[in-house]
């Protein structure tokens, strides 16, 4: 009898946005390995596989009280100041909801780049290693858009994409040099979106949250890797010139991230939740304004707002070769610019390192997630 296969649908999906994608496909014909730290983290990468449907326990649901806890707005952390906490829960729940729908459609969105830029690598790169290494994140990226997906579906509707990531997305997906891609999306992106979500990761008590993050953050710690490890092999190679030009690129995409979570898309979006859960935006800014110390103490802890930056991804261009005098500038100028000469100084000269092992950093405390 003949198997009965389910029809075709009859409209397939239209794309709702596009944009140019350039890039040469490299064959290799050598298939022995040739850069051996490429090749160890192409065997982890396949080690560490998980599956979003058997691993996570959907059925429990979120935890509406701890997610109340976790969200911030703007970097300020709500959960503890006097202000949230004397709102009433339903009050907190609509604008924490709204907020971490918002927040987690950027990242969403994010990882839908990241899938594409990856699936790109894998025919750009011109080592076999680096080819092996691209498919398994292929198919991390997509387990990452398939779980963010499935998160916000618990809080409510997925938000469009903030104009800022949309150009850097289209930026790093349109470039024509594998190595504009790799520093691009795996140096900076990546290394923003890990450093973000080990912090969520460690602040949030929301238990779905918390082990979604810990296996995703597990993943973007190869994929950082990926970048440092091979951009090290390569970076070397390239005239000052070139590397000058790797570094603007560097920078660029760098500034168009912390574009896409301070601009005004941003702070609309803010203002409006606020005024859907019935609370006047001014009466909110005159109640943190009086907390501004509390707050400030808070914030230091995770390095403030631009943390990421001076914290993380300084110190990953460092490591690679890829942080001139010139491009120190550029960051001391866009910090002048948005957070003052003094603020500017501190960034501009923090000393923090890079940690040595990415995926150790990440399990710190959660090894038995």
């Amino acid at each position: 009898m003949a198997e009965t296969r389910p029809a075709l649908p009859e409209a397939h999906p239209k794309p709702t946005a596009e944009v140019d994608a350039a890039l040469t496909a490299v064959y290799n014909w050598n298939y022995e390995p040739e850069l051996d730290q490429i090749r160890t983290l192409y065997a982890n990468a396949l080690d560490r596989q998980w599956i979003a449907l058997r691993d996570l326990d959907w059925e429990a649901g979120i935890d509406r009280e701890a997610v109340t806890q976790t969200f911030t707005m703007g970097g300020i952390p709500l959960g503890e100041t006097r202000f949230w906490q004397s709102l009433p829960f339903e009050t907190r729940w609509q604008v924490s909801r709204t907020s971490a729908s918002f927040m987690l459609s950027n990242f969403l969105h994010g990882e839908q780049g990241a899938l594409m830029v990856a699936g790109q690598l894998v025919s750009a790169v011109p080592h076999m290693d680096g080819k092996f290494y691209a498919a398994t994140q292929t198919l991390d990226e997509a387990r990452h858009v398939e779980v963010f997906a499935a998160y916000i579906r618990e809080l409510g509707e997925v938000h469009e994409i903030s104009p800022g990531l949309r150009s850097l997305l289209d930026s790093v997906i349109s470039t024509g040099n594998w190595m504009f891609k790799a520093v691009g999306m795996q140096v900076v992106t990546e290394g923003l979106a890990l450093f973000f979500f080990r912090d969520m990761r460690n602040r949030t008590e929301e238990p779905l949250l918390k082990k979604l993050l810990t296996y995703v953050a597990r993943d973007e710690a190869r994929h950082t890797g990926y970048g440092i490890k091979y951009l090290n092999q390569v970076v070397p190679t390239l005239s000052q010139a070139e590397s000058q030009e790797l570094q603007d690129f560097a920078f660029e995409t760098t500034r168009l991230l912390m574009a896409s979570r301070a601009g005004m898309t941003m702070r609309d979006r803010v203002l409006e939740m606020w005024r859907s859960a019935g609370v006047d935006p001014a009466d909110v800014m005159k109640q943190l304004e009086s907390e501004r110390d509390k707050i400030a103490q808070a914030m230091q802890q995770t390095g403030g707002r631009y943390g990421p930056v001076s914290g993380f991804i300084i110190p990953t261009l460092r490591t690679i070769g890829l942080y001139s005098d010139k491009t120190a500038s550029y960051f001391k100028g866009m910090w002048t610019a948005t957070q003052g000469a003094e603020a500017a100084e501190r960034y501009a000269n923090s000393d923090v390192e890079l940690p040595e092992d990415l995926e150790l950093w990440v399990n710190e405390g959660y090894e038995t997630l």
